[in-house]
């Protein structure tokens, strides 16, 4: 039997609980009813953050970068891309470092670009640099299987 995950709506920030099962059927929030999932990264503030992480229960790829970073700027369209092929199994979100430094402090993001993914409230795999589409995806889907 498959259970129910918890997604958190990136634009009312609620709960809704959707079956494993319904995840790729572009499941709506209960709330306000906007997508759930839109094939995208979700731009993130410290709040949003912590609610992703901590409340839902998909896997969370963050790409904690800054807006003056080169390498986060020419690696944006790549992770862009790589939030298409990993929806609706893992949520992807970006982290502006210069505007949420606490959070950047808590994580210890000593360079950017940095991708952190998270699993039941705990980082579980990390890896700095700019990195191509391809090479995101095939990381994020090691990283969970390990």
């Amino acid at each position: 039997m498959m259970s129910d995950q918890t997604i958190v709506c990136p634009h009312c920030r609620s709960l809704n609980r959707v079956p494993q099962a319904r995840l790729g059927e572009a499941p709506k929030c209960g709330r306000c009813k906007q997508p759930l999932f839109a094939g995208k990264p979700i731009v993130a503030d410290g709040a949003l953050f912590d609610r992703l992480v901590m409340r839902g229960t998909l896997p969370v790829l963050v790409d904690f970068w800054a807006p003056w970073c080169g390498p986060c700027r020419a690696m944006a369209p790549a992770f862009e891309a790589a939030a298409r092929a990993l929806e609706p199994h893992m949520v992807l979100a970006k982290l502006d470092t210069e505007a949420e430094q606490a959070v950047g402090a808590r994580y210890q993001i000593r360079s950017i670009p940095t991708l952190a993914l998270f699993r039941g409230g705990r980082e579980i795999a990390r890896q700095a640099g700019a990195m191509p589409e391809r090479a995101i995806i095939d990381w994020a889907r090691r990283a969970l299987s390990a």
